[in-house]
């Protein structure tokens, strides 16, 4: 199933079994989402993921950073990440985030993809360190890309264009019983940064 340019004042659940995931549509303004965009480009710690699959380190062309309320540390694919503090951009994107979910976040893992060629293969984020079942935010800004969901059992898949600006919320068990994906395309040669705040187990209080 697709589903585009789904826009309302009130959140749309993709989902129709098994859990929430939760399109806001677009959030922010144009200006806004561009200007975040290019500011979170130059300022954000990028680097590049070390990931391991099948025994092999690989690189990835895809960069990330890791940021939270403390030093978090956040383990995926094998890599442990320390939270860095928070910048005064992704604060006052948290803030907004927060206001429309009305959930709280402590920390967020953004991604950097340079264009369509890259991607992330299907997986859930169910790691030891996420609270189990807390909201999962995803915010998108820069180049739209097709983002999909299936259902581990009945294979169904769901499938959306997460816009410039917009948000998306997975929660509930939607980490246990669906996986997600962003898959490449040679349709787009923009630049996209996914920011999705989350919320770590505090074991540094």
């Amino acid at each position: 199933m697709d589903l585009f340019n789904n826009l309302s004042t009130e959140p749309i659940n993709l989902l129709s079994q098994d859990g929430i995931a939760e399109y806001y549509g677009v959030v922010l303004p144009w200006q806004d989402s561009e200007r975040y965009f290019n500011s979170l480009l130059d300022t954000i710690a990028w680097e590049s993921d070390r990931v391991v699959i099948n025994h092999k380190e690989i690189t990835t062309k895809r960069k990330v950073a890791w940021y939270g309320d403390k030093p978090f540390d956040y383990t995926y694919s094998n890599t442990k990440k320390t939270a860095l503090p928070w910048t005064d951009d992704l604060l006052e994107l948290k803030n907004i985030v927060e206001q429309k979910t009305t959930e709280r976040f402590n920390s967020c893992l953004l991604n950097l993809y340079h264009n369509g060629s890259e991607g992330m293969s299907w997986h859930s984020d169910n790691e030891a360190d996420l609270k189990k079942q807390a909201a999962i935010a995803s915010l998108s800004l820069g180049a739209e890309r097709k983002f999909s969901f299936k259902h581990r059992q009945t294979k169904q898949t769901v499938s959306l264009m997460l816009e410039n600006g917009s948000l998306l919320v997975m929660k509930g068990k939607t980490q246990s019983h669906w996986v997600h994906c962003l898959p490449p395309t040679k349709k787009v040669d923009a630049p996209r940064i996914n920011l999705t705040f989350r919320t770590i187990v505090d074991c540094l209080s």
